[in-house]
């Protein structure tokens, strides 16, 4: 007795290149990407990210050129992160008019209007301690202090010209005390894409030599997320759409995708994943050493993050991952 025909045979739509793209539930744009950057204050300075290969810190008069490739890569959106040459208790850098990201944002918008500029708005970068805000006399972060803070960081760099702060610190109440005082400076205009849901994670390592954000003492836990913790993480995005949050944020994206498939359910406001410094080292190591394919497993990974949920993917591949589709399309 032969075996009887299957009815349905999904490989159908599987059988050809250009089956498989008509059939295609997820897709990728240039447009979905935004490229983070390393500006460091000072001059003639491009310093590679040893433990990101393809990145670097830049001084403002290398910025151009980068600015250019990622235009030309269809990139719409940067996100900035400043490296002062001197840091202090407080991080006062962070909030300097003419400190490393301020510069940056007029450089850029003076060179690419239409770009969309987020500033990430954190202390860990500007402090001595390397903690995301001020601390008290045994150590602890003070989270209502350093709100003050960290509206004063936004509001510089909303009037620098950034479209988009985005807090980063992990401060309860952080995204109500920005957009209070963006708001009071006349800022209405500005966005706030917050890290709602920023876990205390293991794949930042090679941020923070990009950075240069390591803390010098402990660690990061008591204010960033439990790695373990899913539905606090819906309570904490939460706050932050109800503070006022005009983008919500997952951090890291890949091991989070339960996360950011869960937020996509619950909330209608655009959804950002950023995919880390730690993803990104990890698929550039085991490429160089052999183990896999990187241009597909980059793409796999972008793929997995938008399929999930995210509407914008914050990604160290955004250039090389945009240059990649336009080749394709050039192609078809």
């Amino acid at each position: 007795m032969s075996t009887p025909s299957p009815a349905r045979r999904p490989r159908r739509l599987r059988r050809t290149p250009t089956l498989r793209r008509m059939a295609r539930e997820t897709t990728l744009q240039a447009s979905d990407f935004i490229a983070p950057l390393f500006i460091v204050e000072g001059r003639d300075i491009l310093r590679p990210i040893s433990s990101m290969p393809g990145h670097a810190q830049r001084s403002l008069d290398h910025l151009a050129p980068e600015i250019d490739e990622l235009r030309e890569a269809g990139i719409a959106s940067v996100l900035l992160f400043g490296i002062p040459a001197e840091k202090d208790a407080t991080g006062s850098g962070a909030w300097d008019e003419n400190g490393p990201v301020p510069q940056a944002i007029r450089a850029i918008k003076r060179q690419a209007p239409e770009m969309v500029v987020i500033a990430d708005v954190c202390l860990c970068e500007y402090t001595a301690h390397g903690h995301c805000g001020v601390l008290s006399e045994d150590g602890a972060v003070l989270n209502d202090p350093t709100l003050e803070l960290l509206a004063r960081a936004s509001v510089a760099y909303a009037g620098a010209g950034a479209d988009i702060v985005a807090p980063s610190a992990m401060m309860d109440g952080q995204v109500a005390a920005i957009r209070a005082a963006l708001d009071d400076a006349g800022h209405q205009d500005t966005a706030i894409l917050a890290y709602a849901a920023k876990f205390a994670s293991a794949f930042y390592g090679p941020f923070r030599e990009a950075a240069e954000s390591t803390p010098q003492f402990g660690d990061r836990r008591a204010y960033q997320m439990d790695p373990a913790n899913g539905r606090e993480a819906l309570r904490e995005m939460r706050l932050d759409a109800n503070e006022g949050a005009d983008l919500l944020m997952v951090k890291p994206a890949g091991p989070y995708l339960d996360i950011l498939h869960a937020a996509r359910q619950e909330f209608d406001l655009p959804l950002a994943a950023y995919q880390v410094s730690g993803e990104y080292a990890m698929l550039k190591a085991a490429s160089q050493n052999g183990w896999l394919d990187e241009e597909r497993a980059m793409f796999e990974s972008l793929t997995g993050i938008k399929r999930a949920g995210a509407d914008l993917i914050i990604t160290y591949y955004a250039k090389e991952a945009a240059r990649k589709l336009a080749a394709w399309e050039a192609k078809a």
